[in-house]
């Protein structure tokens, strides 16, 4: 999924230079993440941190804070 935002400009490009549909048929089939690669997405996230802590509370569960400093890209 992640993949896909970087090879959209490439898609457009193969889409303005009307690229055959099995060409692009055949790059998507290589970009989309396998079944393990996206299990990640399973995980009931929350991006509320007081949301969070209410359900984790109610669950009697920890909570798993995922964070980082810096830019997105550059994990600085």
């Amino acid at each position: 999924m992640f993949r896909k935002f970087f090879l959209l400009p490439l898609l457009a490009t193969m889409a303005m230079a009307e690229a055959p549909p099995a060409a692009v048929t055949d790059l998507l089939s290589v970009i989309q993440p396998a079944a393990d690669e996206a299990s990640w997405l399973a995980i009931p996230w929350e991006t509320n941190l007081t949301e969070a802590r209410r359900k984790a509370d109610a669950a009697g569960r920890p909570i798993f804070l995922w964070e980082m400093d810096g830019h997105p890209l550059g994990c600085t």
